[in-house]
C-alpha cells in the first residue's frame, strides 16, 4: 500500500501517511494528525484528545439518534379496541354494530392518526377466533389495550352492543345497580360488570396516559364507574356530580373519560334517520362532530352530539310514528373534574 510523506505541524518531523487513512500518528511527539477531507488540511489532536473527541462525537451522535427515535414515543402511542356485537340469531339482533365498528375504524385511521396495526377489532365477522367478541376475548383485548402504557399514550375503547343492569352486590352504586356489557356468549359466560371493566382499563392508567371510552349501548352513563358524572339542567348549565359511593375506582395518575350513549336509566338506539342506513345514534353523532368541527372542547363535543341525537329522535317521531322512539342523551363522565368548555378533546 502506498504512503505519502507528511510533516508534523507540532514537531516538524516527517512521517508517512498511509493512503486512505483519515489520520496518522507522529512517532516523534505522538501527535495525531487528523486529515479532514473537506478542508484539505491536517487537524491536530493529542492521542488522548482524539479518543476523547471520538467518544464525545459518539455520544452526540447517539443522543441525536435517541432523540430522533424517541420523538414519536414522546408524542405517545395510540391504541384502540373496537368491539361490535350483532347477536346473530337472537330475537334482539342489532343490525348496525359491525357497521358502527367499521365507521369508527375509518375515523381513527383517517382523522385521528391511529395506526391500523394498533387497532384490535372484535366482531362476529372476524376469521380469527381470538377476535370473536366473547367475554374472554374482550377481556384479553382490554388487557392488551393498557398493557405497558407509557406517559403520552392515547387509548380508546369503543363498544357497540347490548348492555344490561343487574342489582349491585358490593354497595358501590348510588342507584343500586351495576351496569354491564353483554358479550356474545353472555348466556354462558355471563356479563362483564362495570367493576371489572374499571379494574381492567381504568385502574392501571399511569400519569400522562389518557383513556377514552365511547359506549354506544343502553344503560351506559356510568359504564366505567368513573367518580364524576357531568349533568346538565334545563338551561344548559352543567355541574359535576360526584358518585359518593364509588370507592377505589381511581387510576394511578392517568385520566379516563367516558362518552356514552345515554344515562343509566335510558336506552340507546340504532337509527336510519341520519343516512338512510342503520347506524348507532351515538356513533354517528360522535363521528360527524369529530370530522366536521375543529378545536373541539368536551363541552362543544357533547353539545353537538346531543343536538344531533335530538334531531334524529324528532325525525323518528315525525316520520315513523309506529317505530320505537329513541330516548337518550349522550353522557360524559371522568376520573377528574374539569372545565368542559375549555378542555380540548385530544385523541
Amino acid at each position: 500500500m502506498s504512503t505519502t510523506p507528511q510533516r508534523c505541524n507540532t514537531c516538524g518531523k516527517t512521517f508517512y501517511k498511509m493512503a486512505g487513512s483519515p489520520y496518522e500518528t507522529c512517532a516523534a511527539c505522538q501527535t495525531v494528525n487528523l486529515f479532514n477531507q473537506k478542508i484539505k488540511a491536517p487537524v491536530l489532536f493529542r492521542v488522548g484528545q482524539l479518543i476523547s473527541a471520538a467518544t464525545t462525537q459518539y455520544h452526540q451522535d447517539l443522543q441525536r439518534q435517541t432523540s430522533t427515535a424517541s420523538a414519536p414515543q414522546n408524542r405517545g402511542r395510540k391504541r384502540a379496541v373496537l368491539c361490535g356485537i350483532t347477536y346473530k340469531g337472537h330475537k334482539k339482533k342489532l343490525e348496525a354494530s359491525v357497521h358502527n365498528v367499521k365507521s369508527m375504524q375509518q375515523l381513527l385511521v383517517n382523522k385521528l392518526g391511529f395506526p391500523n396495526a394498533s387497532i384490535v377489532i372484535l366482531t362476529e365477522e372476524e376469521s380469527d377466533r381470538s377476535r370473536i367478541p366473547t367475554k374472554r376475548n374482550i377481556k384479553v383485548a382490554l388487557q392488551w389495550l393498557v398493557q405497558g402504557c407509557q406517559p403520552g399514550d392515547s387509548l380508546l375503547f369503543y363498544y357497540s352492543g347490548h348492555a344490561s343492569q343487574i342489582p349491585d352486590e358490593d354497595g358501590d352504586e348510588a342507584d343500586g345497580y351495576d351496569e354491564a356489557l353483554c358479550p356474545l356468549d353472555y348466556r354462558v359466560a355471563g356479563v362483564m360488570l362495570d367493576d371489572e371493566i374499571n379494574a381492567t382499563i381504568v385502574a392501571p392508567l399511569i400519569q400522562g396516559v389518557t383513556l377514552h371510552c365511547v359506549a354506544d349501548t343502553c344503560f351506559s352513563g356510568t359504564l366505567l364507574d368513573l367518580p364524576f358524572l357531568c349533568t346538565f339542567n334545563q338551561h344548559g348549565l352543567y355541574k359535576w356530580d360526584e358518585e359518593h359511593q364509588l370507592t377505589n375506582k381511581g387510576t394511578r395518575g392517568g385520566k379516563a373519560v367516558c362518552i356514552s350513549a345515554c344515562a343509566d336509566n335510558q336506552n340507546s338506539a340504532d337509527t336510519s334517520a341520519f343516512t338512510g342506513n342503520a347506524i348507532g345514534a351515538l356513533t354517528y353523532s360522535f363521528i360527524k362532530t369529530i370530522e366536521t368541527e375543529s378545536k373541539l372542547t368536551y363541552g362543544n363535543l357533547l353539545s353537538s352530539m346531543r343536538k344531533k341525537v335530538n334531531h334524529a329522535q324528532q325525525v323518528v317521531g315525525r316520520f315513523a310514528p309506529h317505530a320505537s322512539p329513541m330516548s337518550q342523551e349522550p353522557q360524559l363522565s371522568s376520573t377528574t373534574r374539569f372545565e368542559i368548555y375549555s378542555e380540548p378533546v385530544i385523541f
